[in-house]
């Protein structure tokens, strides 16, 4: 399970090099721009016309928006669509919602992609499209990582350029993860279905490593560029590493031994640890960051691309630290053949 990566308007490539030829990664905000050109018609009284309309529908950001929405079950209303767009929620801030237009193009995608880079295995790639977007709901996510990965992103006024690139990084450390997927799928394979699920599951940890991927290393705080209420959070919830990390290997104590049974009851039970950023964000960004520092980056990378090395590598550093810490029971590691 990992993270689980134009018609009209604006289309930047790189705003420096790319850092390899593994990376390939634009920005389309044409999704926005017709947005926001409806939207100053509206401001000024003139009519909109049909063209317009047709110019928004027909930008791949709407359009792979509403593929997404179908797959969630949600279909997008064109109608309902048509209204947010001439709603006060739209045309009262389209001067700062320009404004944060330019300011997000403007964001380095070249050093986000290399902070993802530098926390996967030479053989993982990034290719992405980063969408630009002015919506109803105001969230951002990942969408088709497998065959067309795309990252998503609301525009919101309040957010700095700074976040944006984090948050930038954190999505592309996923895609980037996820084009290993195959690999790891076929190296559990011959797993017991338990343990092949307790496998899968490990992989959520990789909200962990995108965490430590997008701040940049170990010593950078992974909220140093967020809103003080956010890193407050971050810091409490860090703070129960313990106790989390011992929910979670209740949680697949019980997957090997069929106490929790069949996926969808173990997909329950796993998202309980998502949270806003639950344990497999915090617990998952600790493990990493006491992997790299008692045995190097390298531990972390290959960790991307075998989810399960990174239990194995962090109780080898508990025990070779002497640290006062939880370590992983032995049940779930042996059914898994983690090594």
């Amino acid at each position: 399970m990992r993270a689980l990566v134009c018609a009209i308007g604006l289309l930047l490539p790189w705003q420096h090099a790319a850092p390899s030829a593994r990376v390939a990664v634009r920005i389309d905000a044409a999704e926005a721009e017709a947005v926001l050109r409806i939207a100053d018609r509206q401001a000024s009284g003139a009519e909109v016309p049909a063209r317009d309309w047709d110019a928004l529908f027909a930008t791949d950001g709407y359009r792979r928006l509403r593929e997404r929405e179908q797959s969630m079950g949600r279909p997008l209303d064109e109608g309902a669509f048509r209204q947010f767009v001439l709603s006060a929620r739209v045309t009262s801030r389209a001067a700062l919602l320009r404004a944060t237009l330019e300011t997000w193009t403007r964001a380095d995608l070249s050093g986000a992609a290399a902070r993802a880079l530098a926390y996967l295995p030479s053989q993982a790639a990034i290719r992405a499209t980063v969408y630009l977007v002015i919506k109803p709901a105001p969230n951002s996510f990942v969408f088709d990582t497998t065959k067309d990965p795309a990252i998503f992103l609301y525009l919101d006024p309040a957010r700095t350029r700074a976040q944006i690139e984090n948050t930038v990084s954190h999505e592309l450390h996923h895609i980037g993860a996820s084009s290993l997927d195959a690999d790891y799928q076929k190296a559990i394979a011959g797993l017991a279905p338990p343990a092949r699920l307790a496998a899968t599951w490990m992989g959520a940890f990789a909200e962990g490593l995108a965490m430590l991927a997008a701040a940049g290393g170990p010593d950078v705080h992974p909220h140093v560029v967020s809103p003080p209420e956010d890193r407050a959070r971050w810091d409490r919830d860090v703070a129960n590493f313990d106790r989390d990390l011992a929910g979670l290997d209740r949680f697949f104590q019980d997957v090997v031994h069929e106490r929790i049974a069949g996926e969808d009851a173990v997909q329950k039970a796993a998202m309980a640890f998502f949270g806003v950023q639950g344990p497999w964000y915090t617990v998952g960004w600790k493990m990493a960051v006491i992997v790299e520092r008692a045995f190097g980056r390298a531990a972390v990378v290959n960790a991307v691309g075998d989810p399960r090395r990174l239990l194995v590598d962090y109780n080898r550093a508990v025990r070779a630290g002497h640290l006062a810490l939880p370590r992983w029971s032995d049940d779930p590691l042996a059914a898994v053949e983690a090594r």
